[in-house]
């Protein structure tokens, strides 16, 4: 009773510290992977935001869609993007839209007002992409991208042969987007959406 009225032994003290140290390092781990969640659930958050983002504008586009009455068609295709025209407050637009090396990337031209201008615009929008600018990127983690065109009452891939193929004149009644996400973005499988078009 009395070495117990003294104090803690030199053991007790350490058990102690050892058992506070314990405690401490589990509050801290879980502290630590709160902090991380949080964080991972922020980065899918302004990631998912980003990409309805870039449909909404993807859509936008395809809703101005504006034909030029020349030769350049109102929407075309290359097989890893599309090319379109579209309506603007001071003439024509020409936008183009291109996946490369897993990024969607998205070009626009200023305000157009002759043949002409569309044809260097056009020129420059393919120049510009190929040379990566970084302000176009739109996207990053896409794998894959199709695009499906209505003519004639059905869907048909719009760069399949033949009768249906890029050489129609006419802009097609309707567009459907497929994207394919790449893993390890937090996005999986593909995304889909189909937009009526009427273009002027």
């Amino acid at each position: 009773m009395t070495r117990r009225a003294q104090g803690f032994t030199l053991v007790e003290v350490l058990v102690a510290l050892l058992a506070m140290s314990l405690m401490a390092a589990m509050a801290w781990r879980g502290i630590d992977a709160l902090a991380r969640s949080r964080e991972i659930a922020q980065e899918r958050l302004t990631q998912t935001t980003r990409l309805q983002t870039v449909i909404a504008q993807w859509e936008s586009d395809l809703r101005a869609l504006q034909d030029s009455h020349t030769d350049l068609k109102p929407l075309s295709f290359d097989g890893g993007g599309m090319t379109l025209t579209r309506q603007a407050p001071d003439g024509l637009q020409l936008v183009v839209w291109s996946l490369r090396e897993g990024s969607l990337w998205r070009w626009e031209s200023p305000s157009l007002r002759t043949v002409g201008e569309l044809e260097n615009q056009r020129q420059l929008g393919q120049q510009q992409l190929a040379q990566r600018n970084p302000a176009l990127r739109a996207f990053d983690g896409i794998s894959g991208l199709q695009l499906y065109c209505f003519w004639d009452n059905a869907w048909s891939n719009c760069l399949s042969d033949g009768q249906n193929g890029p050489t129609r004149p006419e802009a097609p009644k309707g567009i459907r987007l497929t994207l394919q996400f790449a893993g390890g973005n937090g996005l999986s499988g593909s995304l889909v959406r189909e937009l009526e078009i009427n273009a002027r």
